[in-house]
């Protein structure tokens, strides 16, 4: 099938039978959206997602006019030699072809998206209580998920001994390392041993803070009225202590909204300083996943130039907090410098539920049913309902236990083996509907930053018997 429009470029698109029906549905579309020219090439193979670089090149016919050749995703393989076969640039298209209209509609990821200027301060709570070992460990993992300094958590009303060796060990593989304590005692050993930064300074402390060295964190005495907020930061100035400003974030009920506007305040008093925010009173003491806050809490800091925030994970439901700053900051800081929303930008922070529903119409899939010849199921999410086909086979339900009971009616010799892999998948499915996803057999759902992908058990397992069908 071979058709040409206004444009020069010409896709040349390959697939199998089964996917025929739908390729040649919404490749039309497409083309007169965003103008190519195109042609449609089925193979002679059931299931598109089984070919080979190595079988395609044996089977494929590119018409004179193609510019490039567009294969299904999940063709995997040398690529290259096919390349060399054909003759033309090869694309992999996404592995769903419901996914297709997004794949050409898109818009590209700007140029600079990425920079950011918010740095991460991730504290380690409670640090006394824990093993050298395990101060480490944790350190590493939240350097890797995108913070910049390791706070090292003390507690209040005592001083810890070991704080100077836990320092030396952190900058000894090669940290960045600030101290989270009001104790001079405390802080002058972790100041001595390579900190760089102290959490935090205030009248009970400031005096000391003269012959640290470092850059500390000005705090309020008292958070509701700012009470000895400015003479520390006069103190400090005068000494030329470097520091930035924390007025304190509350947490909701406690003066959340006022504590928002002390942060506008300090900044209308202090239009040159440096800022912190302590996001974790918001994150840790809210029962809502973490990274709707953490972002729209950046997206504050961009807006009011706050440089850095302090984060925690410490409650399961913001265990991934790090992560979630890191990408927000990007998000907010692309946002903010280019004036555009920040919207279809990080689609990783959009965990519960996903951008769009990706779903293959029912009309679809009673045409998939009716062209199966062979018995492998194919199970699908539309419509409000789990489909499950094969080969003279079409069931549906809203409850995967009830669908499996049809099954069993229908196949009573289904193999426990095959039997636990089609509910995994239902469970999936049934989820997907739930939660408003997008459902793909054989797919991981989409859980943004925490997407983990999986193996494609079934039809990997069955690919070397099927590759010539």
């Amino acid at each position: 099938m071979t058709t040409r429009s206004r444009q020069e470029e010409h896709i040349h698109f390959v697939t199998g039978r089964l996917a025929q029906h739908a390729l040649e549905t919404i490749v039309p579309v497409l083309a007169e959206q965003t103008g190519f020219a195109y042609s449609i090439d089925v193979l002679p193979i059931t299931v598109a997602a089984l070919m080979s670089p190595q079988w395609i090149a044996k089977h494929i016919r590119v018409p004179k006019a193609a510019d490039r050749v567009l294969i299904p995703g999940y063709c995997k393989g040398d690529l290259l030699q096919l390349e060399k076969a054909v003759g033309l640039p090869i694309n992999v298209g996404p592995r769903d072809l419901q996914q297709l209209p997004a794949y050409f509609l898109r818009e590209p990821t700007p140029l600079n998206y990425g920079e950011f200027d918010v740095e991460i301060i991730a504290e380690i709570n409670n640090c006394p209580r824990r093993t050298l070992e395990e101060i480490l460990a944790i350190a590493k993992s939240l350097r890797n998920d995108g913070a910049d300094v390791i706070d090292i958590g003390c507690e209040p009303d005592d001083c810890w001994p070991g704080v100077g060796e836990v320092v030396h060990a952190l900058r000894d593989e090669g940290l960045r390392v600030s101290i989270d304590s009001l104790n001079p005692t405390e802080i002058e050993s972790a100041v001595c041993a390579g900190a760089e930064l102290v959490l935090s300074v205030n009248s009970s402390n400031r005096d000391a803070a003269v012959d640290w060295g470092v850059e500390v964190i000005a705090i309020p005495d008292d958070p509701e009225t700012l009470a000895g907020l400015d003479e520390t930061i006069d103190q400090l100035a005068k000494a030329n202590v470097p520091l930035r400003i924390d007025p304190i974030l509350e947490p909701i009920a406690f003066g959340f909204a006022h504590s928002l506007g002390r942060y506008l305040e300090i900044r209308r008093r202090y239009p040159d300083a440096e800022m912190m925010m302590g996001v974790g009173n918001l994150t840790e003491l809210t029962d809502a996943d973490s990274a709707g806050i953490n972002t729209l809490l950046l997206g504050f800091c961009q807006e009011l130039g706050i440089r850095s925030v302090l984060t925690t994970q410490v409650i399961h439901w913001a265990c991934t907090s790090v992560r979630e700053c890191d990408l927000a900051r990007r998000l907010m800081f692309h946002a903010v410098s280019n004036q555009v929303f920040p919207k279809h930008l990080e689609p990783k922070l959009v965990m519960l539920r996903d951008h769009q529903i990706s779903e293959t119409p029912l009309e679809q899939i009673k045409q998939l049913a009716n062209d199966i010849r062979d018995h492998n199921y194919r199970i699908f999410a539309s419509g409000g309902s789990i489909h499950l086909i094969s080969s003279k086979i079409h069931l549906q339900d809203t409850d995967p236990f009830s669908l499996m009971e049809q099954l069993r009616s229908s196949n009573p010799s289904l193999d426990p083996s095959h039997a636990f892999y089609l509910g995994y998948e239902m469970c999936k499915a049934h989820t997907a509907i739930l939660l408003k996803k997008s459902y793909q057999q054989d797919e991981s759902l989409d859980w943004g930053l925490a997407t983990r992908p999986e193996t494609r058990h079934y039809l990997k397992k069955k690919s070397s018997s099927k590759q010539s069908s």
